[in-house]
């Protein structure tokens, strides 16, 4: 049969709806961005998980009350996986395969990144500022992921070596948590010692969960140990030094970034002293913060009625990063339009005191410095310039 001019508008108007449908991707409406995040709200990091949701929640209200991206509003889906990687895949099955979201932005935990991340892969959803340093948000390269945090392996291998030169430390040892978290930590301390020309003097583990440390610290009093690195989060520091210090053993304990929370002192109280973690933002101490970040505390503090911290700061900064990212990807948003935006993107650094943050197509994490900071009298204190 002849196509007549109206068949023939008529199958043009279908061919472009259809190919519309294809390029659009899931989680973008005409109003809307759907994100995703996973947090620990319930486990061994729901401090850290209750700041980081806090602290994205913020800058989505901030944009939305601001008529949003290109005219789109952000809505923010937070599921909770319990620090529990085999829960974070059933919740990213739900955001991605149920919600549909176009992002799982700020997702917590290496062990649960890396058992999600297949579930996003296959949907074509980025896997955006994950909370873990750990090396394989960013490698291999892949096209969905992108980090900003320094890596473990990176901030140990630099900082185990200056600080042992500094306190003249001969035996480094590592108590680590027997998962991808404290193996990344383990991996980058035996890198740090081998530089030095040696190895690490000791080394034990403790399963995710312990709360008994007691025979990992007497191995480390037993070996003399003078420089102790901590592949450990809130509650094992706490546990590890505590112990410590009640068996008259002191030396010099060195955290990672995941060690590095107001919690630890808020917890631990005056025997956490001494104790160094490496970081990029500065826990905001409102009696110490400037202007800008004391504007920003009062906003979060009317909203969630309690004082921000380091984790509050993260969520913020991961989620204004996105807002960058989105908004230089233009009216058209979808994963290949924002993926490209996000592969020229330079950030300055920001109010929290993070270092220069950029992104190509074959440099998937922001940063890669690290500084030190000690707790002195209840407070971190910055002690170091950024190393890399």
């Amino acid at each position: 049969m002849r196509p007549t001019p109206t068949r023939t508008a008529l199958a043009l108007s279908l061919s472009l709806l259809a190919g519309s449908a294809l390029a659009q991707s899931q989680g973008v409406s005409k109003e809307e961005i759907l994100l995703g995040s996973i947090q620990d709200l319930s486990g061994p990091l729901a401090g850290y998980g209750k700041q980081a949701r806090n602290g994205m929640q913020l800058r989505v209200e901030e944009i939305n009350e601001q008529g949003g991206i290109h005219g789109r509003k952000l809505r923010l889906l937070v599921e909770d996986s319990g620090y529990d990687p085999k829960k974070a895949v059933l919740a990213a099955q739900k955001l991605v395969n149920q919600e549909k979201i176009f992002l799982m932005a700020g997702h917590i935990g290496t062990a649960q990144n890396n058992a999600a991340m297949p579930v996003q892969f296959d949907k074509n959803v980025v896997n955006f500022m994950p909370l873990t340093a750990a090396r394989e948000m960013y490698e291999p390269t892949h096209k969905l992921k992108y980090a900003f945090l320094s890596a473990y392996y990176d901030q140990m291998r630099i900082a185990v070596p200056r600080l042992a030169q500094e306190k003249n430390a001969k035996k480094v040892c590592a108590i680590y948590q027997d998962d991808e978290f404290g193996l990344e930590v383990l991996r980058g301390a035996e890198a740090g010692v081998k530089s030095m020309g040696t190895e690490l003097a000791e080394k034990t583990s403790f399963k995710r969960g312990a709360t008994d440390f007691s025979s990992q610290v007497a191995r480390m009093k037993a070996a003399n140990c003078e420089l102790v690195v901590l592949g450990t989060i809130i509650r094992e520091t706490i546990g590890t030094i505590a112990e410590a210090r009640k068996t008259g053993f002191n030396p010099t304990f060195l955290g990672s970034v995941a060690a590095y929370t107001d919690l630890i002192h808020k917890l631990g109280g005056k025997s956490m002293d001494g104790l160094y973690a490496t970081m990029t933002v500065q826990n905001p101490y409102l009696d110490e913060a400037a202007q800008p970040i004391r504007f920003w505390a009062t906003k979060y503090r009317t909203k969630f009625n309690e004082d921000p911290a380091v984790f509050s700061a993260y969520g913020y900064t991961l989620m204004d990063l996105f807002i960058r990212g989105a908004q230089k990807a233009g009216p058209n948003l979808s994963t290949d339009s924002f993926v490209k935006a996000m592969d020229s993107l330079t950030v300055p650094t920001d109010i929290f005191g993070s270092p220069e943050l950029s992104y190509t197509a074959t440099k998937r994490l922001g940063n890669d410095s690290s500084r030190l900071s000690q707790l002195q009298d209840g407070k971190w204190k910055v002690v170091s310039g950024y190393f890399r």
